[in-house]
């Protein structure tokens, strides 16, 4: 029982790495669009951390189908299926020429992924507290509130 607590403790902090690289893209473009940085910084910026937060998605939709956690697998997987289009069709990058014609597009995604990643943070969360419980208490009172997910 103490490994599906750490196990959910890895899932808690992947996905502060979410939330942290996808609030600083959104700060970049609000620093963009108030003219307090240049196309070229911003999206500089912007690009190097786009690749680490697509693997760093990937990894936490693969470890939750790999441990069996099926609902949070589907749950994370359009994202994960979003970025690798993204990815394939070379459209993950912002291009600097272009920056402000996509400035409000490139907000607004980053918004909704934002949205999403709180909304797995408060699942997370829960679940950590669900599984730390469930260590400290014995196989019979073991509490099931969860099982969806």
């Amino acid at each position: 029982m103490a490994w599906e607590a750490i196990l959910w403790a890895i899932f808690f902090f992947m996905n502060i790495g979410l939330i942290a690289f996808n609030i600083y893209q959104i700060v970049c473009l609000l620093d963009l669009e108030a003219d307090y940085m240049n196309p070229y910084e911003s999206s500089s910026r912007i690009n190097a951390v786009v690749v680490p937060e697509f693997i760093l998605h990937g990894v936490l939709c693969l470890l939750f189908l790999l441990t069996g956690h099926w609902i949070m697998f589907l749950f994370t997987l359009p994202i994960a299926c979003y970025n690798a289009s993204l990815y394939l069709k070379r459209e993950h990058l912002i291009d600097v020429t272009e920056v402000f014609r996509f400035l409000n597009a490139e907000k607004k995604y980053r918004i909704i992924k934002l949205g999403f990643y709180l909304v797995l943070f408060v699942l997370v969360i829960f679940r950590l507290v669900i599984a730390v419980i469930n260590s400290f208490v014995d196989e019979d009172e073991v509490f099931h509130g969860s099982w969806w997910f």
